[in-house]
């Protein structure tokens, strides 16, 4: 199974599978699609209405990260299920932060 996360030099994209109207804002650790790529799956209790999930996952994402909510913002996917995040930050404690999530939830 290959990462959810691309490295970059200031920073990581990370791919996310994110199902709104949850009962409980959490991750449910790795999934892979059928295309091959990984996505973290995580829930959020927002609506997906005029972008309240999205920044929903940001926060959850920042806590869980141990970043700033200005650190992370949504690169793609704005509308739809499958999303990439860009996270600022240093890019290998940002990689392992993200594989003990994986493994955490999972």
């Amino acid at each position: 199974m290959s990462a959810p996360f691309r490295i970059h030099e200031n920073g990581i994209d990370l791919f996310v599978r994110l199902t709104p109207k949850s009962s409980l804002d959490r991750f449910e650790g790795v999934v892979t699609a059928a295309d091959g790529r990984s996505h973290l799956k995580a829930r959020v209790r927002a609506v997906p209405e005029n972008g309240a999930a999205n920044k929903a996952l940001e926060k959850l994402i920042a806590k869980a990260l141990g970043v700033p909510a200005s650190a992370v913002s949504i690169v793609a996917g704005g509308t739809a299920r499958l999303k990439t995040l860009r996270i600022a930050g240093d890019p290998a404690t940002l990689a392992e932060s993200i594989e003990a999530l994986g493994r955490q939830s999972s």
